[in-house]
């Protein structure tokens, strides 16, 4: 095996790791030399920049789809708030409360297979007041698309479309039987073609093995995805995923390490579930990560933005601020 040191050089000079030599990285290096491995490409390729973004939950529960980790669906009878299309004022309050402490994206997220354009209009109305009265920058992440739908996504002034792998090809099975891998690819290229960005990324703690985790990073990359949030997953009683052990924090430093080296050049966003780490979610961002999505997720409380915001901050990061733009 080649040591740590002539991967990264390899990795600074443009060279892509394989599988197999990401698989003995993974699973033969000293954890603490993999995570420094990993913090040095973050350094190498983002400086000490930290990527922020908030989400709103428009549209909670009664969700065609049967993913197994879902709350939201209407396959499982988990304790969650089922409402239609959020109030505009509730929005606004979240929007600006993002905004005051320099959150630079936000997205809404609506629960269901896809958006009808009746939906899609009033998220339309929310986008606009919400840029009367902040600074944010525009998200999406509204299941499958069409391009016509992607397209009036963009005229509301959406840079960025959200539609996570969640897993690798040959695990994805396991997850979701009612939408396949395949249509969620679809709905990224769609995007694309409507010249939206995209951000892609999965949940880790299924019960996926590593290999699944590692094919989800190559995945992610062949796709080109330059945005990354990774999920822990968040066991919610009455779902089929409700019992399955929590992975350790070594295991979440490894996963995350080996998103990184696989994926210099994109931000690699710690999302949902992280406050299950407690203190120890903050060694992630010591490890490859370098953004995070923050305040509350789609239906589990997280930290609070001010204390985030502090130990980001204490670990060195520089945060994009509007006043750096």
């Amino acid at each position: 095996m080649k040591s740590i040191d002539t991967y990264l050089q390899e990795i600074y000079n443009g060279i892509d790791l394989d599988f197999d030599r990401a698989y003995e990285l993974a699973t033969t290096s000293e954890p603490h030399e993999l995570f420094a491995a990993a913090d040095h490409i973050r350094q190498h390729f983002h400086g000490d920049n930290f990527d922020l973004c908030s989400i709103i939950n428009v549209k909670s529960g009664k969700c065609s789809e049967d993913c197994r980790f879902c709350a939201q669906s209407s396959h499982y009878d988990a304790d969650i708030d089922n409402y239609d299309i959020v109030d505009v004022d509730e929005a606004l309050t979240q929007g600006r409360d993002s905004d005051r402490h320099d959150v630079r994206r936000l997205s809404l997220v609506s629960a269901g297979r896809q958006a009808g354009k009746k939906d899609l209009a009033a998220y339309g109305r929310i986008y606009a007041k919400l840029s009367e009265q902040t600074r944010l920058r525009f998200c999406a992440s509204m299941g499958m698309l069409t391009l016509e739908k992607a397209e009036m996504l963009k005229s509301f002034g959406v840079e960025r479309y959200h539609c996570n792998l969640e897993a690798c090809r040959r695990y994805f099975p396991q997850v979701c039987t009612t939408h396949s891998w395949e249509e969620k690819v679809e709905t990224i290229e769609i995007a694309k073609q409507a010249g939206l960005e995209v951000c892609s990324g999965g949940i880790i703690g299924m019960g996926e093995s590593l290999e699944h985790r590692l094919e989800l990073a190559f995945e992610l990359r062949q796709l080109n995805i330059l945005s990354i949030p990774i999920n822990i997953l968040t066991p919610i009683a009455n779902t089929p995923l409700a019992d399955v052990p929590p992975l350790s924090l070594s295991e979440v430093l490894v996963a995350l390490a080996m998103f990184r080296l696989i994926n210099p050049r994109a931000v690699v966003r710690l999302a949902g579930g992280r406050n299950l780490l407690q203190a120890g979610q903050y060694r992630c961002f010591t490890a490859g990560a370098n953004g995070a999505i923050v305040g509350n997720y789609l239906t589990t409380a997280g930290n609070s933005l001010a204390e985030d915001l502090e130990k980001i901050l204490q670990l060195g990061f520089n945060l994009q601020r509007h006043d750096h733009e």
